[in-house]
């Protein structure tokens, strides 16, 4: 827990933060609302949440430093320590686990000799395993400063992170061309990024991800099967081929009504 209260800013850099607070703080009806922008400011500044970032938000926002800290303490997109100029995350969640992330997160430690939530002693990498990244039809996925890298292997892994320690140039699979952690703060915080061809960087969703949003459109999507609400007559018939029945659909024969597909024996409890 940090220690409250804090040094402020040096007097140049707190001026150039107040402008920029008071912008992103004019967006929101309620100034409070602008708390977690306002952590990503702070953190743009120092590359994590200090002591003195978390008593310029409350000063900024007229709340307590107790509230500021819950708050940045709550998130795991603050961090609450010093960090690598790359923030390489490893989903370790069910599907990318399954798929190979685990390895590669066992593997990128040996790798970089640090755990989790650790950064290597040029200050270049911090490692840590994070939850989904909702993209699981590229799993395996590695994220840096929160851009996507996918379809990985413990030896594209391995590679990726020397290159960011080397310096080498290193684009995401899919999205806007990669930036340090810092400058990746300052455009969560709600400002543009104005690096050439950065906005117009972009990269969808994989098929799979889309077939709801096909479906809701009304469009058709190859294979899927529209299962529609308890005691509503479907308006067409199942597409062929469309596999495995939903959860909502009726009853099907199960082995205790299958004579073709028995159990074994079944004992009362207690017995």
């Amino acid at each position: 827990m940090p220690q409250l209260p804090a040094p402020d800013y040096p007097a140049d850099v707190r001026a150039r933060l107040e402008a920029d607070a008071r912008e992103v703080i004019a967006r929101y009806p309620d100034s409070r609302s602008a708390l977690l922008p306002l952590l990503h400011l702070v953190q743009s500044e120092e590359g994590y949440v200090t002591r003195t970032g978390m008593r310029f938000c409350a000063d900024m926002l007229d709340l307590t430093t107790a509230e500021v800290t819950a708050v940045a303490t709550f998130y795991t997109m603050y961090r609450r320590r010093p960090s690598g100029d790359y923030q390489v995350g490893v989903c370790t969640n069910t599907l990318c686990a399954v798929m190979g992330g685990d390895a590669i997160f066992e593997e990128l430690q040996q790798h970089l000799g640090v755990g989790n939530n650790g950064t290597t002693p040029d200050g270049k990498v911090t490692l840590e395993h994070i939850e989904c990244n909702a993209a699981c039809d590229f799993a395996p996925v590695v994220m840096v400063n929160w851009e996507f890298f996918d379809n990985q292997t413990p030896d594209s892994a391995k590679r990726l992170v020397d290159d960011l320690r080397a310096g080498r140039p290193v684009e995401p699979t899919r999205g806007a061309p990669l930036c340090t952690y810092k400058e990746t703060a300052r455009i969560l915080a709600g400002f543009p990024d104005e690096r050439p061809g950065a906005v117009e960087a972009t990269g969808g969703a994989g098929p799979a991800s889309l077939i709801g949003l096909k479906l809701a459109k009304g469009e058709a999507a190859p294979g899927a099967r529209v299962v529609h609400p308890r005691g509503e007559a479907p308006h067409d018939e199942p597409t062929p081929g469309s596999g495995h029945l939903s959860s909502h659909d009726a009853p099907q024969p199960t082995s205790a009504s299958d004579p073709e597909h028995p159990t074994g024996p079944v004992t009362e409890e207690g017995e």
